[in-house]
């Protein structure tokens, strides 16, 4: 398990572009965490640490946004209205799965059980307006928290 704590909204995007360098292509993110944690910061940076150049925002009511860059692509699921398994079906997120697309999954306390084995789970704790402290954990060490 790894944590690190941001101050602030760069500092976020910055240590989540360090991030994804250090993950291979077809790695599964899980983030727990509520409103207003820094999901879709971490996101903002992790994209970038891949090179892609896009505008992230997050997927409320897309469900799934894509950013795709020359090298890789990214696939930002919110699963907060995912509630059966035909509701995760028709995300597209078992599609996804068989790519070697990043796989990043905010609310994925809602399909915890259909992620990987091998998926990385962030869980994300605020401890003050602008400071958050993440939590880099396997998905067997989040089931024991």
């Amino acid at each position: 398990m790894k944590e690190f704590i941001t101050d602030s909204y760069e500092q976020t995007v910055a240590k989540a572009a360090e991030f994804a360098k250090t993950l291979p292509k077809g790695s599964v993110i899980g983030f727990l965490g509520g409103l207003g944690m820094g999901k879709t910061a971490f996101t903002t940076g992790f994209v970038k640490g891949l090179g892609i150049d896009a505008d992230v925002s997050s997927p409320t009511f897309a469900i799934c946004n894509d950013y795709i860059g020359d090298n890789a692509r990214v696939c930002h699921y919110d699963m907060y209205r995912v509630d059966t398994w035909d509701d995760l079906y028709s995300t597209g997120f078992f599609d996804c799965l068989d790519t070697d697309a990043y796989i990043l999954a905010e609310w994925s306390e809602n399909i915890f059980g259909a992620l990987p084995d091998d998926a990385i789970i962030i869980k994300i704790e605020r401890l003050s307006e602008n400071s958050r402290k993440f939590k880099i954990m396997t998905k067997r060490e989040a089931e024991e928290e």
